[in-house]
């Protein structure tokens, strides 16, 4: 597919809206809208929220007021109100880091996200705080499947409770979406994953990859990847990932807390556009990517840019 250079979302579409996404993809505009064959697709994502369930306190340091799952869901149901088709995803860790976990284990987290209506997750390294056990006894609240291609959970609690990928039907379009787990040995206690299997996550990347692409024929091939997003040693990142292999279109990344103004595009082993997105932690931000595609001609155009969460939220 032929892929353009990503652009602030806000600028591109206050300027040019959805009939100059048709002009750069040297379509005619009334053409392809009268033909039905511009498509768009909203994909918003999160990553690493740790439990923030309300905004930060206004005690004068630097996120003060930013964040809260209320002000979050009051801008998806925004979002959605005014877009089609729209995917909603989260990049793990979704435990850990107030007491509402301490108190209630991940179950308001949970259910929470069920009702923001998130689409897919996957699993981050402070989501095993609570073991396996801790995880599986709340994973009923989750209305939303836990993807991990690269976590063996055969003999553990979790055996048969996650999937490798999902697969969504948006607008005509197929979008094939899966989840990487960062390596668990040295980083989370050994009591808390058990008997759970990493497994190489480029060659599990690449094999489900190609399943999504070749076998199921998708449109968009996502990642849910908490992997991290960059380091100075030879530790497996998403930009490791992007470089090592084929069809994956977008990862979605966790772990660093990177906080990235734009998406990042990255060449893969075919020589083909890879983008990488992630926005920070704590739900301080909600990521957007618009993907226009006109399916018949394989071509696609992205724009994107977060959005802030504070109490002056524009959708």
């Amino acid at each position: 597919m032929e892929e353009l250079q990503s652009i602030d979302r806000r600028r591109f579409i206050r300027a040019t809206g959805i009939a100059g996404a048709a002009i750069a993809l040297n379509l005619s505009a009334l053409d392809a809208f009268a033909n039905g064959r511009m498509q768009k697709l909203t994909i918003l994502h999160t990553n690493d929220v740790h439990s923030r369930i309300e905004p930060f306190p206004m005690d004068g340091t630097k996120n003060q007021g930013l964040g809260g799952t209320a002000r979050r869901a009051a801008l998806i149901s925004t979002i959605r109100s005014k877009e089609e088709n729209v995917l909603l995803l989260d990049a793990g860790d979704i435990f850990q880091g107030t007491p509402y976990f301490n108190k209630y284990g991940g179950e308001l987290e949970l259910k929470l996200m069920s009702l923001m209506k998130y689409d897919a997750a996957t699993m981050g390294n402070h989501d095993f705080d609570n073991g396996v056990e801790g995880f599986k006894k709340q994973l009923h609240h989750a209305n939303f499947p836990i993807l991990c291609a690269n976590y063996d959970f055969t003999n553990t609690a979790l055996a048969n409770s996650t999937k490798t990928y999902q697969i969504f039907k948006k607008g005509g379009l197929k979008i094939g979406v899966f989840g990487l787990g960062i390596q668990l040995k040295g980083l989370v206690d050994p009591n808390n994953y058990g008997e759970t299997q990493y497994l190489d996550p480029i060659q599990k990347a690449n094999e489900v990859a190609a399943i999504l692409r070749n076998e199921e024929h998708c449109d968009l091939v996502i990642c849910l990847s908490h992997l991290g997003y960059s380091y100075k040693n030879n530790t497996v990142s998403d930009q490791v990932l992007a470089k090592s292999t084929r069809n994956i279109d977008l990862i979605i990344g966790g772990h660093t807390h990177t906080f990235m103004d734009v998406p990042e595009d990255v060449r893969n082993l075919d020589g083909a556009i890879t983008t990488i997105n992630q926005v920070g932690y704590a739900g301080i931000n909600l990521g957007r990517i618009d993907y226009y595609f006109e399916p018949n001609k394989g071509k696609r155009i992205k724009v994107g840019s977060p959005y802030e969460i504070n109490n002056r939220l524009e959708a």
